[in-house]
């Protein structure tokens, strides 16, 4: 077993390390560069499209076999806001200090043309399978795109181990130890409630997933956001400060806090970087395969709402956990990740209510993260087993296991299993990242087409 922690360790931090985040920015940074910075000179079309496709209603309207596009981005937001906007964030900032939380910004900015791509190619590529419903992600346009399938497969590999850990334990865990600390629950009790409510949407396969999803996820984001603000409002004074310091240490964290903190300019990039991708999986590859499932006909117009989601996560979600951590002053304390995060809702607030509405809100961000990893494991073993005629067979074993995975990940330790999920979440960008940036032409024609079309009034509405 010391043999394989050991060499996991080593994976670890080769897929988490400089070289493996200088290939996920960069890859954004490449793309942003060749479409033009896209993400900012058409931020506002894509905010405006996708509100209008909203009022509108067209992206709430599924068809009796796949979702909408409105249920696709809800449940690629339910896997991306996670625990990595707690904790994520806490960890960023304990480690690297507040210029972390900068370097999650660029990391953000040049990710949204990332999970542009991503989206794209995920429509572009995608494919009907036997029950009539699309399916789509990295393995289809790596098998499509590249025509390499051993390299779709490796990814697919990766992803459905993947989303035991990440997706899964990590989650179930972070739920029940939350609960446990703030209601005295037992964390078998509560793995034992999450196991029921898992079991009762995943087994209704993705109709059912994006059922739960587009009604939880704009809760549970609108419930942090006001509980956060509410935070930021009692701690006015100390905002331009912080995000003075959070600018300044980004760039000279030594200087900043007098040598004494340890901060490097270096922790707080690889910090800031490694949550912020952690948080918006950018790069990873997860969330086109949510996409690739709604019935939109565009592959642009679907990749407006990445741009929309990585914005949300990053930009907004883990920027208020940060501001809070930062305006009240603990993070000068002696707490880290999750302690962080409650000690700074808890200040200022009466009692225990700020601690209790950060449970709260860290059970719905991890419940809605198993959900929609639950997806991203079925549509990766589908791949796997698609033309073995055991493809039905393969996905009800692998919900019963993935069930009987939250409650073991409700009540167990999991250093170990913390240190494989990142391992895993990490090596499935390496295809992923191959495959957008030699497809990234293919990306920038369907962009140039899409918005040709638009302005003259081509596009089929």
């Amino acid at each position: 077993m010391d043999w394989f922690l050991a060499a996991n360790k080593l994976v670890n931090e080769f897929v988490w390390g400089p070289p493996m985040l200088v290939a996920l920015v960069g890859t954004g940074v490449f793309l942003t560069f060749r479409a033009r910075f896209f993400q900012v000179r058409k931020f506002g079309f894509a905010m405006r499209n996708t509100i209008a496709l909203v009022l509108g209603g067209r992206s709430r309207k599924a068809d009796e076999r796949n979702i909408s596009p409105f249920q696709a981005v809800s449940t690629a937001l339910a896997s991306t806001v996670g625990t990595g906007n707690i904790v994520g964030v806490a960890t960023a900032i304990t480690v690297g200090g507040p210029g972390a939380v900068f370097w999650m910004w660029v990391s953000a900015f040049f990710g949204m043309m990332t999970k542009f791509a991503e989206i794209v190619l995920a429509l572009k590529y995608r494919e009907t399978n036997a029950q009539g419903q699309y399916a789509g992600g990295p393995m289809y346009y790596i098998k499509n795109g590249l025509r390499q399938p051993w390299l779709a497969a490796v990814f697919a590999v990766f992803a459905t181990l993947a989303t035991f850990g990440i997706g899964n334990m990590t989650q179930a865990n972070s739920v029940a130890t939350a609960f446990e600390s703030s209601f005295g629950i037992s964390p078998a009790v509560m793995g034992l409630v999450l196991v029921v409510l898992t079991a009762v949407v995943i087994l209704g396969g993705i109709k059912s997933i994006a059922r739960v999803t587009e009604r939880l996820v704009p809760f549970m984001a609108v419930f942090y956001v006001l509980l956060s603000l509410v935070l930021l409002a009692i701690n006015i004074g100390e905002l331009l400060p912080s995000l003075s310091l959070i600018v300044h240490a980004a760039f000279n964290p030594e200087a900043a806090f007098g040598g004494a903190a340890g901060y490097t300019i270096v922790s707080a990039i690889r910090m800031g970087v490694a949550r912020g991708v952690f948080s918006n999986e950018a790069g990873l590859g997860s969330a086109p395969i949510a996409h690739a499932a709604s019935n939109a006909r565009e592959p642009v117009e679907q990749g407006l709402w990445g741009i929309f989601e990585v914005f949300v996560d990053t930009i907004v979600i883990c920027t208020m956990t940060a501001l809070v951590i930062m305006t009240t002053g603990v993070w000068q304390g002696t707490q880290t990740g999750a302690a962080l995060t409650i000690a700074a809702f808890n200040h200022g607030l009466p009692g225990t209510f700020g601690g209790v509405g950060l449970t709260i809100g860290l059970a719905l961000f991890a419940y809605s993260t198993i959900l929609g990893w639950s997806y991203y494991g079925e549509k990766s073993l589908e791949y796997l087993f698609r033309n073995t005629g055991k493809t039905t067979t393969a996905i009800l074993v692998y919900r019963i296991v993935f069930v009987a995975a939250v409650f073991v990940g409700s009540v167990g330790g999991l250093h170990t299993v913390w240190d494989l999920a990142d391992t895993l979440n990490g090596l499935m960008a390496i295809p992923n990242l191959i495959a957008v940036l030699l497809l990234s032409g293919v990306v920038i024609g369907e962009m140039k087409s899409y918005l040709e079309r638009h302005r003259t009034g081509e596009l089929a509405r």
